[in-house]
C-alpha cells in the first residue's frame, strides 16, 4: 500500500475540483491532491466545445477546452499534484482516503478534504417512459461527446425529451451538423434551461419547443422508429386525445442532474432532499467535519463561471482547516426555504458575516420581492425584476452575531411584488 500524507484532497479533477485545489494552494496548502479516475482533467469541459465559459468569471468568452486548460495549466504552476485514472474506493471519517489505480492500492492520509465528484444525468429509467427497447436512446451529454469527442452522429432525425441547458445546446450543434431536430418537449410550462439558450438554440434555428408535453412512449424494435407526446395537465398526467406520433430515429434525453454523492453516503454526511448534495454551512463545510463539498455535487449550478466561484470559496475554507485556523462556532442557525423557494444554500450558519446564499424559486415571476427573515425581523429584502427556475439567485447578505445566536431559524421567502 502506498502511504500519502497531504494537506487537502480534492476528489474530482472537473472545473469546481481545479478550482477549489488552485485556491487551496493558493491560501496556504503546500500539499494538495487531485484524484480523478477519469484519464484527462477538466470533466465534461473538454467536449463543450461551445464558447460563453469564463464571461462572468474572466469577462471574456472562452471555450470549454479552453477554460478547463487555463485552469489545468494553474494547478500546474502552482505544483498541484493529480492522481488521473484514480477511483477512490473508501472514505473514512477521520479523514483518510483509499483509492487504487494501476501502480497499487493508495491510503491518503489529508487534513482536509473537498468533494467535488460533479453529477450524472438521469435516464429513461429515472422518469419510467414506457414502451420498446429500441437503440436510438441517449442522453444529452453522451450524444454531445460523441459528437464534439467522437466525431460520430447519433442519429438523423432528433427528438429531445426536456429543455435543460445541455439539451437545448445540442440540439443546436445536431443543427449545425445536418441532422433535423424535430422538436424538444417539456413537461413543464417553461423551459427548463437559461432564457438565452432558449433564444440561441431553439428561436434562432426555428426548432419548436412543446410545452406541457411529455413523451408516452417509444416504439421501435431494432432502431427507434417513432416516439408518441402528449399534452399533460396540471398535475403533469397525460391528457386523453392529445398523443402526437413523431417519427424519429433518435431520442436524446435532457431530464436533469443528479449530484454524485455515493461517496457522501458511505460516511452519513447529510444530504439536502431537494438539491441531492450535502447539507453545508457558510464555509461549504459538510455535516463532516474537515469534509468540504462544492460544484455539482453540492448543486446542480448554472454556469461554470459560479461553479467556479463557489468551488473557491470551498478551497480556501478547506485551507484553512488543514492549518487549523477554520474555527466554527458551536453556535448556529439554520436557513430554510419559505414561501415559493424550492432550496437554499448554505442550510446553516456558525459565524457572523457576509453569507453568500445562492437559490431558485419554484415558479417564475416577472417581478418578485426576495425577503430574508429571522422569526418577526427582516433580515434582508431585495426587488427582483424577474425570477426563473432556471436561473440560480445569488445575494450577499451581512449575518449579526445576534442573529446566529437567536432561537430563529433564517427563513428565506418570495413574494409578488
Amino acid at each position: 500500500m502506498i502511504n500519502l500524507d497531504i494537506d487537502v484532497a480534492v476528489i474530482g479533477a472537473g472545473p469546481a475540483g481545479l478550482a477549489a485545489a488552485i485556491s487551496a494552494r493558493e491560501n496556504g496548502s503546500k500539499d494538495v491532491l487531485v484524484i480523478d479516475r477519469n484519464s484527462w482533467l477538466g470533466g465534461i469541459l473538454p467536449q463543450c466545445i461551445h464558447d460563453g465559459f469564463g464571461v462572468e468569471e474572466l469577462g471574456t468568452s472562452l471555450t470549454g477546452p479552453e477554460y478547463s486548460e487555463m485552469y489545468i495549466e494553474n494547478a500546474q504552476k502552482l505544483g498541484i499534484d493529480f492522481l488521473a485514472k484514480t477511483m477512490v474506493l473508501e472514505l473514512k471519517k477521520n479523514l483518510e482516503i483509499i483509492a487504487i489505480n494501476n501502480k497499487g492500492l493508495y491510503k491518503i492520509n489529508a487534513k482536509s478534504i473537498v468533494l467535488a465528484m460533479g453529477c450524472r444525468e438521469k435516464t429513461r429509467w429515472n422518469v419510467m417512459i414506457p414502451g420498446d427497447r429500441p437503440s436510438g436512446i441517449y442522453t444529452a451529454g453522451v450524444a454531445q461527446g460523441f459528437i464534439n469527442l467522437y466525431n460520430i452522429m447519433v442519429g438523423k432525425n432528433v427528438v429531445i425529451l426536456g429543455s435543460g441547458d445541455v439539451g437545448l445546446i445540442v440540439a443546436r450543434r445536431l443543427k449545425f451538423e445536418g441532422a433535423n431536430v424535430l422538436g424538444v418537449v417539456e413537461i413543464l410550462p417553461y423551459a427548463g434551461g437559461l432564457p438565452r439558450n432558449v433564444v440561441q438554440c431553439l428561436d434562432d434555428y426555428d426548432i419548436p419547443l412543446y410545452l406541457n408535453h411529455t413523451v408516452t412512449y417509444i416504439k421501435g424494435r431494432e432502431r427507434l422508429e417513432s416516439v408518441t407526446i402528449s399534452q399533460v395537465d396540471e398535475n403533469k398526467n397525460p391528457v386523453s386525445g392529445t398523443d402526437k406520433e413523431i417519427k424519429c430515429d433518435t431520442l436524446l434525453l435532457s431530464l436533469g442532474l443528479i449530484p454524485e454523492n455515493e461517496l457522501s453516503k458511505q460516511i452519513d454526511i447529510e444530504l439536502d432532499g431537494l438539491t441531492g448534495g450535502p447539507v453545508v454551512n457558510q464555509s461549504f463545510e459538510t455535516t463532516v467535519s474537515g469534509i468540504f463539498a462544492c460544484g455539482n455535487c453540492l448543486q446542480v449550478y448554472d454556469t461554470v463561471d459560479i461553479l467556479s466561484i463557489g468551488a473557491k470559496h470551498a478551497g480556501k475554507y478547506a485551507a484553512k482547516y488543514a492549518s487549523g485556523k477554520n474555527m466554527i462556532s458551536n453556535c448556529f442557525v439554520n436557513v430554510i426555504a419559505g414561501k415559493e423557494v424550492r432550496y437554499v444554500i448554505p442550510q446553516m450558519i456558525s459565524k457572523p458575516g457576509k453569507i453568500l446564499f445562492n437559490l431558485r424559486v419554484e415558479n417564475p415571476k416577472n417581478s418578485a420581492v426576495l425577503y430574508i427573515f429571522s422569526g418577526d425581523y427582516e433580515v434582508f429584502k431585495k426587488k427582483l425584476p424577474w425570477a426563473y427556475p432556471s436561473n440560480m439567485i445569488e445575494i450577499e447578505v451581512n449575518i449579526t452575531e445576534d442573529i446566529i445566536k437567536s432561537d430563529n431559524d433564517l427563513e428565506v421567502t418570495i413574494d409578488d411584488r
